[in-house]
């Protein structure tokens, strides 16, 4: 159950250096807090529920990595992990989400978790009880150990070509040994996928009533009209439904039917509940634009301040209903992330701020940075557009001073603009390698050198021109 488990401060850092670079400041507080809750767990109960987790907040520019560690922690991490945006939320009395809806949709990922967990060890099983369906349509007259077999071909079975409807009769005087032989015949075939598009008809099952929740107090429209459609499917969903389809998606349906009956609900939601509330991660990002700057109020800001304080218990640690059951927040690690270049940490309400005690500075990225984000991360510009253009044949080559060259404009580019940080980039890439995208097609076979020349060819206007904002973003 532990998050983790066995993977050190310097481990989890290492493999956040994978994917993005420099912020190790960030990086090692995010490490050290995923950390924490391994040994929290660790604990003997009772001290264990005295250790509350650290919450921290991120500041920075965006394009720095905030999202992108918080993208990253969610496939590192093997605990419920959320990322929302603070903006999509509302005071109560004003149109938008409620901040409750956070932990709901933890909690909804909590479940979709160990609820594939528990199918992943039990697939084997659904995968053989649904082969045994789907011979049983196949010959509808031959069951194991079911009287007798064969087909009315004589003493071999038969097989079909075509869609034609495969039925085996049963004589009568044939012995259940022939059944079985006919049996295993059919299932080698199976196996073989030579009746992977044979066509059979199977009735498809409810896989459990549908649930019924309304949230009191909600105004959200989103959250009613789910009630209104599960009112729907408890009226109209009743009932089995026969379906014709292919025996590769018949396969799918049954064992999909077969692993919902073979896991246990109850115990599904038991152990979800347990990791959201001891391990679970939510990342706040745009906390920021909820903050009201000191010399402004009113207006458009008037329900900021609300959302603050709606968001307030939920950090603190509090009791939240959800269709699973009640999920308290106590240990939720909660990392918060906001640019605060139009407002500061200090315009949150001072009960939240408090609630966030690890501040992390992220730092903007210099031309180093940029020249490494191009060539050294697993998903390297360079090389996700390399393998793009090579599904087409052409093969491009990269100068290294031309990688220089592009690092150069970008660092520009953002000191005399809008400093957007690494998706800068995506955009000078766009530009630079737009004719080759464009004529791929036309292109196949051939290399395509990307040296200084070429490079200051395709963006000399944005080299020549002071208003760059006419040609990168």
């Amino acid at each position: 159950m532990e998050p983790l488990d066995g993977m050190t401060p310097k481990e989890i850092v290492a493999e956040l250096d994978k994917y993005i670079i420099g912020q190790n400041k960030a990086k090692r507080a995010v490490a050290i807090a995923l950390r924490n809750r391994t040994r929290r767990l660790r604990l003997p109960e009772d001290s264990r529920d005295e250790i509350a987790p650290k919450n921290i907040l991120m500041i920075g520019p965006t394009g720095v990595g905030k999202t992108e560690i918080a993208r990253r922690l969610a496939k590192l991490c093997g605990a419920p992990f959320l990322k929302v945006e603070a903006t999509k939320y509302t005071e109560v009395g004003y149109v938008g989400r409620d901040v409750e809806s956070m932990v709901r949709d933890l909690m909804a990922v909590g479940f979709t978790m160990v609820k594939a967990e528990m199918q992943a060890n039990l697939r084997d099983e659904a995968e053989r009880r649904a082969e045994e369906q789907i011979l049983d349509i196949l010959l509808p007259g031959l069951r194991n150990g079911a009287g007798a077999a064969a087909t009315s071909q004589g003493t071999s079975p038969s097989f079909p070509t075509g869609n034609a409807p495969l039925a085996v009769m049963v004589p009568e005087g044939e012995t259940a040994g022939r059944a079985d032989h006919t049996r295993e015949k059919f299932r080698e075939m199976l196996r073989a996928g030579a009746l992977e598009e044979r066509t059979v008809e199977i009735t498809q099952q409810r896989t459990g009533m549908p649930s019924f929740e309304v949230f009191a107090g909600s105004s959200n429209l989103e959250d009613l009209e789910m009630s209104v459609a599960n009112i729907t499917n408890m009226i109209t969903g009743g009932k089995n439904k026969r379906r014709s389809v292919t025996v590769r998606e018949a396969r799918e349906i049954l064992v999909a039917e077969q692993l919902d009956k073979l896991v246990d609900q109850d115990k599904i939601v038991e152990e979800a509940r347990l990791r959201v509330e001891q391990s679970g991660i939510i990342f706040l990002d745009e906390i920021d634009k909820i903050a009201n700057r000191g010399d402004r109020g009113g207006g458009q800001d008037v329900s900021r301040e609300g959302v603050q304080r709606d968001i307030l218990p939920i950090v603190e640690g509090s009791n939240v209903n959800t269709k699973w059951g009640v999920v308290d927040t106590t240990h939720i690690l909660f990392i918060a992330a906001g640019a605060f270049n139009v407002s500061k940490p200090s315009d949150l309400i001072p009960e939240l701020q408090g609630r966030f005690p690890l501040r992390v500075e992220l730092e903007s990225l210099s031309e180093e940075d940029f020249r490494r984000i191009l060539l050294e991360p697993k998903n390297a510009l360079i090389t996700q557009y390399t393998q793009l253009l090579s599904t087409e044949g052409v093969n491009l080559e990269f100068d290294g001073e031309a990688i220089s060259r592009m690092s150069n404009l970008a660092a520009e580019v953002n000191s005399r603009m809008e400093n957007i940080g690494a998706r800068r980039l995506h955009t000078i890439m766009e530009m630079l390698l737009e004719d080759v995208s464009f004529s791929a097609s036309e292109l196949s076979g051939q290399t395509i050198k990307i040296t200084t020349s070429y490079v200051d060819e395709r963006l000399k206007g944005v080299v020549q021109d002071q208003d760059l904002s006419r040609y990168i973003l």
